[in-house]
């Protein structure tokens, strides 16, 4: 799968995608592009985009993309570290034209309840 990363995914995460052809925005000349235009770039030619940008899928009309994209919840790398089993999990559920995000935990109550 060719995957390219927004500009500002962390590039170790690549290394979760070892089977994947991996690339970033930057590598691929297109750095600094408005979102409309960057996708018309990518589409078609990568198969899965991922970003952090939470605003994409409301600014841009995502239908008829053949290109999936993966919204991280954040681009800070010990949060994405602890996520690398849901990341890889949502690169291999991701479909052509598919809109997949990838959940930060929700902190809960301790499991246990404590002795009063």
């Amino acid at each position: 799968m060719r995957i390219v990363f927004d500009e500002n995914v962390p590039w170790p995460l690549r290394n979760f995608l070892p089977d994947h052809d991996v690339t970033s925005v930057q590598r691929e000349g297109f750095g600094g592009m408005e979102n409309g235009g960057l996708l018309g770039h990518l589409d078609g030619g990568f198969d899965l985009f991922i970003l952090c940008d939470k605003n994409l899928r409301y600014q841009q009309n995502l239908s008829g993309r053949v290109i999936a994209t993966i919204e991280l919840p954040t681009n800070r790398w010990p949060v994405l570290i602890n996520l690398q089993v849901e990341i890889v999990r949502a690169v291999a559920s991701s479909l052509s034209g598919s809109y997949l995000t990838v959940e930060e935990p929700v902190k809960g109550e301790p499991d246990v309840e404590p002795n009063t």
